[in-house]
């Protein structure tokens, strides 16, 4: 097997596909290093567990993900446009119909930290095709904690995602310490240094987490949402789908968690949080020279 080549581990019941990114040695034995196709993750397993993919079988679980993805987009920008109609005045008692043209509205921006550049492509991708301001920042998960709040000042962002890669130590048994997680203990310092930083959930909103993190003491260190409730993989662009739902939502409203939840690919087994309040301010009136 050489690197590039899509594989999945026999171990786990080939239950992701993977690529080879690396090839290591450990005490004589080739060890490969393996990166998640669609779901966030970085594992490494022996040669015997590995078996290559066909490209056909890889082809159709990238049609099932690509095509729950669509899905994700498109009742996104259909709810998006009813709420849209709503803001701007169309069915609002308290605004004449004559001036509804004169709204305007602006979302609310979004700083990403990924410690993997790959996925924040993908993440920055999606940010713009479904309309969001953002600013994207590639940091390994050790160096995020000593860097986030130095960022937030730079951006001014209304929220705020930090992830990367996680996991659980092979064997671990105790859900609750932070020591059986590879990363996990990186995004709680992340939060814990934003939320000394501004208190307040509704005024700086964060994400925090990744595969398999640990879900309570991320939102035990002020996290508005996290991952992962029931440890399981998530999906690289849940946080984006996340931050869609936060960023669109009018500031008199608090968003509904079941709703966020609903956008995501994941859904209640990889992500979770608290209320929180949209960050859409409707403006009035519009330049016209805009």
């Amino acid at each position: 097997m050489d690197i590039g080549d899509v594989v999945v581990r026999k171990s786990y019941d080939k239950d992701v596909t993977f690529k080879i990114i690396d090839i290591r040695e450990e005490k004589g034995k080739k060890i490969y290093i393996l990166k998640g196709i669609n779901i966030r993750i970085i594992a490494d397993s022996p040669e015997e567990d590995l078996e290559r993919v066909q490209s056909e079988e890889a082809g159709k679980k990238d049609e099932i993900f690509n095509r729950k993805v669509k899905e994700s987009i498109k009742h996104i920008l259909n709810s998006r446009s009813e709420a849209v109609e709503v803001m701007s005045g169309l069915t609002l008692k308290n605004k004449e119909t004559k001036n509804k043209e004169l709204y305007f509205g602006r979302p609310g921006k979004v700083l990403h930290v990924d410690g993997d550049s790959q996925y924040l492509e993908i993440c920055m991708k999606t940010y713009k095709r479904i309309g969001i301001d953002v600013v994207g920042k590639v940091i390994p998960e050790k160096d995020q904690p000593l860097k986030i709040v130095d960022l937030v000042k730079e951006s001014k962002p209304d929220i705020v995602v930090i992830t990367g890669h996680d996991g659980m130590l092979k064997d671990a048994r105790d859900y609750m310490d932070l020591n059986n997680y590879k990363n996990s203990k990186y995004f709680v310092e992340s939060v814990n240094e934003l939320r000394n930083y501004e208190r307040a959930y509704d005024e700086l909103v964060i994400f925090a987490g990744a595969c398999q993190s640990c879900y309570e003491a991320i939102l035990g260190a002020g996290a508005n949402f996290a991952s992962s409730p029931s440890r399981v993989l998530i999906h690289c662009l849940d946080p984006v789908f996340v931050c869609e739902k936060v960023s669109y939502t009018n500031i008199e409203k608090i968003v509904s968690i079941e709703e966020v939840i609903e956008n995501t690919i994941t859904g209640t087994k990889g992500i979770g949080g608290f209320q929180t309040r949209g960050k859409y301010r409707e403006g009035f009136p519009k330049s016209p020279y805009v």
